[in-house]
């Protein structure tokens, strides 16, 4: 019994984590493709997509495009070495990688900042402030496959969304698996957060600029608390 309140107890966890950071994705994401050019900040699939694009039809945005991706793999390397240096003392990396991706977020938003006003190309803090973003998100992409895998991926959404898609239609269907309907639950979390996210990031930029950030900041704060709280 009490194996089992634990479990349940994880699970209930896991899922607010994933809502967490699924909102978060979505919300710099949003933000930093407003502010900075088209800029993905949380995956680099769309941005090949645009550094095609730019190369084909030349515009002022290639070049932040361009560092973005070094300054993602950036952030990858450092959640790598972080998980790896706990992993030898058996602890939990969690509160290091949440505080390092707020600070981070916390340098996107000072030097979007320190960016304003933006000109129609960008300036040199615009590219260190979108630089400092995909670090930050390759931090987070990073934690997905090696702190919290499992949970459902939180950044890109359309995984997510084709296996959303596909279970639902098993669910329709009689004699489903048993399993269908809690990876329904499972999915559904991240992705309708990852939208709201999506939608705030928007508003937020609108409203506050570059400042908007402070939310996802401090969410990335509790994160952070409470992994430390829990490892304690």
């Amino acid at each position: 019994m009490a194996s089992d309140n634990a479990r349940q107890g994880a699970a209930r966890r896991n899922g607010w984590v994933g809502v967490g950071l699924g909102f978060i994705a979505g919300y710099v994401d949003t933000l930093g493709f407003m502010a900075l050019f088209g800029l993905f900040t949380a995956h680099v699939t769309g941005n090949f997509v645009l550094i095609g694009s730019e190369l084909a039809r030349p515009g002022h945005g290639v070049l932040i495009k361009l560092l973005a991706f070094p300054a993602f793999v950036a952030g990858i390397a450092l959640a790598r070495a972080i998980v790896r240096r706990h992993e030898l003392g058996e602890q939990s990396p969690l509160a290091w990688l949440y505080g390092v991706q707020m600070l981070l977020l916390s340098g996107f938003m000072l030097a979007g900042v320190s960016a304003l006003p933006l000109a129609d190309s960008p300036s040199a803090m615009a590219i260190i402030a979108g630089m400092f973003g995909a670090a930050g998100m390759g931090v987070q992409n990073a934690a997905s496959r090696l702190a919290l895998s499992a949970l459902t991926p939180t950044t890109v959404m359309t995984g997510n969304v084709t296996q959303l898609v596909i279970d639902l239609l098993d669910l329709a269907s009689p004699g489903h698996d048993p399993t269908v309907a809690a990876r329904v639950r499972k999915f559904l979390g991240p992705i309708v957060a990852f939208a709201a996210g999506a939608i705030g990031g928007g508003f937020g930029y609108v409203r506050l600029s570059f400042w908007a950030l402070l939310l996802p900041i401090v969410l990335l704060l509790v994160l952070m608390l409470a992994a430390r709280r829990q490892a304690d």
